[in-house]
């Protein structure tokens, strides 16, 4: 089933092309084939498919969507999917002026963007694709149709292109951080003490689906314990609740993290708190168009270090979008083991920075404010901004 896009001269990229051009000419890529879900969306302008969600498997292969972009010429694309896909894209078709939802496996989806690229008269030198995201079989049959040709992963091209979010995508990312927040409160307020960390979870979960969200995960700890598996351990009285949870909105994760606690916390537990949010809110200043991303580690680490708590705190910052962590990458020593290459980018109004302070206390138990920050044209602002402090658990049941 062939389903192409009528060519005309003003066709429209929901992406800024002649930024995808320069980065392609800096890293001297011809055609760039992309066929992760989160890349796919971006390229296509929202499209993901509905069948293949949450799942890639089908029958004795996988779901592959793929996407084909020759440099400087968006006339040129393509898009091949699934058959499951193509009433999906008659009711919403995408931008591509070739685009083909007949497959039934990887090496189908692979072929036809082979025979996509033959057809628009490119002869590659360097190829693009995701080497994360790209299966074996799809990966030596493209090898093997243009076997002179130079490959390289396209990771770092596709990041960079998505750094900059545009209105759309910050719109989404704000629903998505504040429905979280919201989903977070509810929960809290309606467990009293003997609820278990899965019931809670459950409970999130459903809140989360209620108010237009997918639920992702849920990271939960509870009292003393360090354990962020949902478990039948269960939330007693005077015991603190930390929730990581992540949330998305067609496919704009929100990503945060707050507290709770059973009754009223004591000094020591208000302190701790109040030093991760100084250190959080330290991070959030130092966020502004203009400086280097490093700034932000140069305002949260020296208040890490002098922590009398600091060998049992971390603080991360990464950008977020349609992963958790993407671009920009900030931290050499991150436990996620990336590079830093964004550390001395200047930051530009619509990035999108994840900030974490965490701290694992070894008596008190794991302690945590995560949030969202968006680089403006005049500083930053906090998406999810709600329920900082110690929430108190139950208070909807009294």
């Amino acid at each position: 089933m062939n389903i192409s896009a009528q060519h005309s001269s003003s066709l429209k990229t929901p992406f800024d092309h002649k930024r995808l051009y320069r980065l392609m000419e800096e890293a001297g890529i011809d055609v760039i084939v992309a066929t992760s879900k989160h890349n796919v969306q971006y390229l296509t302008g929202g499209h993901r498919a509905h069948f293949f969600d949450y799942m890639d498997a089908v029958g004795i292969s996988r779901y592959l969507p793929v996407f084909v972009y020759a440099k400087g010429a968006p006339e040129k694309a393509g898009f091949f999917g699934n058959r499951l896909e193509k009433f999906q894209l008659q009711a919403d078709p995408v931008w591509t002026p070739e685009t083909q939802a007949t497959t039934n496996n990887s090496s189908e989806a692979i072929n036809q963007a082979i025979a996509h690229i033959r057809k628009i008269g490119v002869k590659p030198k360097r190829i693009a694709f995701e080497f994360g995201f790209m299966p074996y079989d799809a990966a030596t049959i493209l090898r093997a149709a243009f076997p002179d040709a130079n490959y390289v992963d396209a990771l770092f091209v596709l990041e960079t292109q998505r750094l900059v979010k545009s209105a759309d995508e910050l719109a989404k990312l704000k629903i998505a951080s504040d429905s979280v927040i919201e989903s977070m409160q509810a929960v809290i307020a309606k467990h009293g003490p003997g609820s278990s960390k899965k019931e809670l979870v459950e409970a999130l979960r459903r809140e989360e689906t209620n108010r237009g969200l997918t639920f992702e995960y849920c990271l939960i700890t509870c009292g003393t314990s360090l354990n962020r598996a949902p478990t039948d351990q269960v939330w007693g009285e005077g015991e603190i609740l930390s929730l990581d949870s992540g949330g998305n909105y067609h496919g704009y994760i929100g990503d945060l993290c707050r507290m709770a606690i059973h009754g009223e916390p004591d000094a020591e537990l208000v302190d701790l708190l109040g030093e991760i949010e100084t250190i959080q809110r330290a991070a959030f200043n130092a966020t502004k168009p203009g400086v280097p991303g490093k700034a932000i580690y140069a305002a949260a680490d020296p208040l890490v270090k002098k922590s009398k708590h600091h060998n049992h705190m971390d603080f991360l910052a990464h950008g977020m979008g349609l992963v958790s962590h993407e671009a920009p990458r900030l931290a050499p020593n991150s436990p996620m083991k990336y590079p830093d290459d964004h550390a001395n980018t200047p930051l530009e109004a619509g990035m999108v920075i994840s900030i974490e302070t965490t701290l694992q206390h070894p008596t008190r138990g794991f302690i945590k404010l995560e949030d969202t920050v968006i680089v403006t044209d005049k500083g930053h602002e906090v998406y999810g901004e709600g329920i900082r402090g110690w929430n108190r658990g139950g208070t909807a049941a009294r």
